[in-house]
């Protein structure tokens, strides 16, 4: 080889000419070939995770509402996407929710989830995609596509051979008479082919300076590169528009949580201000209670509006520690408590609605004392909700148990009724926010939907858990709860530990303060009547029916009452009559509550003076605030 161009400029060339070209095509076609099958496998599979991200986020709400028709509409819009042979969306459990196929009995859809990520099996391209909203795992997203890379890699080798053959045989015949120009226009290609493989700038071009096969060459390599940058340009159109579809999805949330926000704070301003009628109401009840004589029809009138009126504080109660769960706002008060105390709080305030509902009744205790280190206010509404609930959907005649025993380290609660049952399909449902097992328009079951899931989450604020179980309809109710309790803290010498007297938790629970702070009006004023005789009271508030019945009901008890409407002529009446206990509302007009005990305070006579706060509003910085105004109690409507 070396002895046939040794002595031929010509031949020289011819080879110089011929090994040039063959290895500047060649590497060429080998750059622009590793870097489309890279290119194409990632834009590809880029393409398709975002399209399962996209079908993910728009199936959370079908997954959260079990609405599998919701599911299958987002899942046939792939029919835009030809590539995409098949899709489904499993639930969080690995069940089939909805299923796409381009072709009916294409191919089945695989029985195991793989976690997170794709392959590629059978020039398939195969991804599973997780479904998460807000932390939390609802099902994962299925999508199968045909993986054209053979089809692709074959029309690139048809071109780069049908380029080389002519380049080749263009370079035989003309080396001998057109060196230069042959040459020049095979380096420029080269050049440009490492600076796209270098920099990855599609817009490159190289030079035609002939109009023969070379230039040729020259014009098939840049129309590939043209092509190139066309699917690249539209490649990163597709994903700008999946970028602002995203964005409009985040919009969106957004809003919604915005609105749940609103909502919130609509729970918390109603439950306030259904508090100021509940106040009037109750001590106009209380002064009924008190007053003398009256008709049977007229007791039994007064006690059917004491019942319906006990209902109507405990919905609104509901409502406010709704607004507590939602806002993170719920917290515990612990302290060593016992639990035979806990549940007798419960039986007395659940007895009167056993005994309405004609229900019997049966508890089993433990024989030994049982502490337990809790906030015996939150659990005692835990098992007076559940009781409630026994109580509510069981029918007269009916009977409900509670057994409570110890389980090595646990105490288990069960209670159980003899009531109308819960379905199957709902069970899942019953812990639920606002959930209605019975949603019938003639339900005879009132209620918000709310007792059941607070009492879930008091049990699991408290570390310990609580189920259900039902034979179905008709056959009756189990609930169990089960609650930490070490052997050590039930040991009778704690029976001597002094127990924290603390305030209401922070999110306000309705009773603390051992029994200083009953709701409405009725303790306060009965401790002002067993605090030693008459006393001075000053009544400051800008409702005029709590102001008269509140009043009357305290004149009733023996004590001299003063009334003001406003908070200047509150601060007035304080420095002439030198009350010794005053009811301030927080609300007033013209000098609010907080400002008014602090000008009280300044008064020369106000060392001895009570100071109690009474308003709608229960949380713990209300109570901090009512504190640091110097108020000594703070009494909730």
């Amino acid at each position: 080889m070396f002895r046939f161009v040794r002595h031929s400029i010509r031949r020289k060339l011819m080879l110089v000419v011929i090994v040039t070209t063959l290895a500047a095509l060649l590497f060429t076609a080998i750059v622009l070939v590793a870097y489309d099958v890279r290119t194409y496998q990632r834009s590809w599979v880029n393409d398709l995770a975002t399209q399962a991200e996209i079908l993910g986020r728009a199936a959370a709400p079908a997954l959260a509402f079990d609405d599998p028709m919701s599911a299958y509409h987002y899942l046939s819009l792939l029919r835009a996407r030809p590539q995409i042979e098949a899709a489904a969306i499993y639930k969080a459990d690995g069940t089939l929710f909805a299923t796409y196929r381009r072709e009916e009995g294409a191919q089945d859809f695989p029985t195991e989830i793989r976690p997170d990520g794709h392959r590629i099996v059978n020039n398939q391209l195969v991804l599973f995609r997780g479904i998460r909203e807000g932390g939390e795992h609802m099902g994962t997203v299925y999508l199968s596509a045909r993986y054209e890379l053979f089809e692709r890699l074959q029309s690139y080798l048809v071109i780069v051979g049908i380029a080389l053959v002519a380049s080749l045989l263009v370079a035989f015949v003309m080396s001998y008479w057109l060196q230069s120009a042959v040459t020049r226009p095979i380096l420029e290609v080269s050049d440009v082919a490492h600076k796209v493989a270098e920099r990855r700038d599609m817009s490159l071009r190289a030079r035609k300076t002939t109009e023969d096969e070379v230039g040729y060459l020259v014009t098939t390599f840049n129309d590939m590169l043209g092509e190139i940058e066309r699917r690249s340009a539209a490649l990163q159109g597709t994903n700008r528009r999946l970028e602002e579809e995203m964005s409009v999805r985040q919009e969106a949330e957004r809003a919604l949580l915005a609105s749940d926000q609103r909502k919130d704070e609509f729970l918390a301003t109603l439950a306030h201000e259904l508090r100021n009628p509940l106040a009037p109401l109750r001590n106009a009840l209380e002064i009924l209670k008190y007053s003398s004589g009256g008709s049977k029809d007229a007791l039994t009138a007064r006690e059917i509006m004491e019942r319906q009126l006990r209902q109507l504080v405990r919905l609104v109660d509901d409502l406010l520690d709704v607004s507590r769960i939602t806002t993170g706002k719920l917290v515990l008060k612990r302290e060593d408590a016992s639990f035979e105390e806990i549940i007798q709080s419960a039986l007395d305030a659940t007895a009167p609605y056993f005994e309405t509902r004609q229900v019997r009744l049966q508890v089993t205790l433990p024989a030994e004392p049982l502490r337990l280190r809790a906030d015996p206010t939150r659990l005692a509404q835990v098992f007076l909700n559940l009781l409630h609930n026994a109580a509510k959907f069981t029918d007269p005649g009916g009977s409900v148990t509670l057994r409570a025993e110890r389980e090595g380290s646990e105490l288990q609660v069960t209670v159980t009724d003899t009531g109308v049952g819960i379905p199957e399909a709902k069970m899942p449902l019953i812990f639920d926010m606002f959930a209605q097992v019975d949603q019938r328009l003639e339900r005879s079951h009132s209620g918000l939907g709310v007792g059941l899931s607070l009492a879930r989450r008091l049990v699991e604020l408290h570390g310990g858990t609580i189920e259900a179980a039902s034979d179905g309809l008709g056959k009756g109710t189990r609930f169990t709860v089960r609650l930490p309790a070490p052997q050590g803290v039930d040991d009778p010498r704690a029976e001597d530990a002094p127990r924290a007297e603390g305030e209401r938790s922070a999110d306000g629970g309705r009773r603390a303060e051992g029994e200083r702070q009953r709701d409405a009006a009725g303790g306060s004023e009965r401790r002002v009547n067993n605090s030693g005789g008459p006393r001075r009271i000053l009544l400051a508030d800008d409702n005029s029916d709590f102001l008269e019945s509140f009043a009357t009901m305290l004149r009733d008890m023996g004590h001299e009452i003063h009334c003001a409407s406003d908070g200047l002529e509150a601060l007035r009446m304080a420095g002439e009559i030198h009350p010794e206990v005053a009811f301030l509302d927080i609300g007033l007009p013209k000098l609010n509550g907080y400002e008014l005990a602090r000008r009280i305070r300044e008064l020369p006579h106000a060392e001895g003076m009570t100071l109690i706060a009474v308003t709608g509003w229960g949380q713990e910085n209300d109570r901090e605030r009512a504190r640091q105004a110097g108020f000594h109690h703070h009494m909730i409507k």
